[in-house]
């Protein structure tokens, strides 16, 4: 009877661990980038994604945030050893630590934001961003009163280009005299949160006659709208929408629905390739209480005007990626 009993407790023991070991390893975790997930911009954007995912479904993720450049396979490999899947990397940083780690746990789900690792356990999320790009450079140039706009870009890579190549490219189909200001902050990960650099960057620019500022750069970004502000001129935020980060100042900011594709893949995790655009609703320009006043109807008709033009195929818009040179 004792005997009986004590089996029956040992397979009720054995059959909540082993419920508990299904729970653990049906847990996703979401591995954020340099600049962490409160740099206002692409991270922060994908943790709000996770998080409407926690509201909706009531379930926990595990999280880490990278601080420096030899953390990633590390965090990705402790992280697939706990069980975790699918397991999110934020950010093309992450790729070669991915493409490392996935081959190891190929049972495991893996996804990542911004780049493409071509795994059959891998979901890779893309954006147009020079589709947004085009958007908002069209935008600075309807609204620019010298003829003259500013690009500051984090790190010196071809998907910031991109998104330089599409706002040119914006800027230049709607004032053909426009003249466009190019930066980048720097060539290393710190690239991306720099504000002291940023803001001496939009300062250099508006010196010259800048009169709005479009940041690709992360959390350097926000050195780079504090300037904007400090020098009477209006910015463009990017990734988040970053219009409250300094109302009145920022014309808008061109978005980059990072959340939706964190809350997608933790929704349903598909391998294989997804590119988001315009017409997928991946990119936009930001409208709200905190640019209404910049972004009059009349404004607002145009930008969608061009934005239509992009989504119908009408407007072709150059993708710096595609051959490494911006042609337009």
């Amino acid at each position: 009877m004792t005997s009986s009993l004590l089996s029956a407790r040992t397979l009720a023991a054995l059959s909540l661990w082993a419920v508990s070991a299904v729970a653990q390893a049906q847990q996703p975790a979401v591995i954020f980038d340099m600049g962490g997930k409160f740099d206002k911009s692409f991270n922060q954007a994908g943790y709000q994604g996770a998080e409407q995912w926690k509201k909706e479904s009531g379930k926990a993720y595990l999280e880490f945030e990278i601080s420096n450049d030899t953390q990633r396979v590390q965090a990705l490999r402790r992280m697939a050893e706990r069980g975790a899947s699918p397991i999110i990397s934020i950010g093309f940083a992450q790729a070669s630590a991915l493409q490392q780690v996935a081959k190891d746990f190929p049972k495991t789900q893996f996804a990542i934001i911004d780049a493409q690792v071509n795994l059959p356990n891998v979901q890779s999320v893309l954006f147009k961003e020079q589709e947004g790009s085009y958007v908002v450079g069209a935008m600075a140039a309807l609204v620019s009163k010298s003829g003259k706009v500013g690009f500051v870009g984090g790190m010196d890579i071809p998907l910031i280009r991109k998104f330089q190549c599409g706002y040119e490219q914006g800027a230049k189909a709607t004032n053909a005299k426009i003249e466009v200001f190019s930066n980048m902050t720097g060539t290393t990960s710190t690239a991306w949160n720099d504000p002291t650099r940023g803001g001496e960057l939009a300062k250099a620019q508006f010196a010259k006659g800048s009169d709005v500022v479009f940041a690709a750069a992360g959390g350097t970004g926000i050195g780079v709208y504090q300037a904007a502000k400090d020098a009477g001129k209006l910015a463009i935020g990017v990734d988040s929408n970053q219009n409250h980060v300094q109302p009145g100042t920022m014309l808008t900011s061109m978005v980059k629905r990072v959340d939706v594709a964190v809350y997608n893949v933790l929704k349903g995790w598909k391998p294989g390739v997804q590119v988001l655009g315009l017409k997928e609703g991946g990119v936009d320009y930001a409208a709200d209480e905190h640019n209404a006043k910049l972004l009059t109807p009349a404004l607002k008709t145009k930008v969608d005007a061009i934005k239509a033009d992009i989504i119908s195929g009408k407007v072709k818009v150059a993708d710096y990626m595609a051959d490494n040179a911006c042609k337009f």
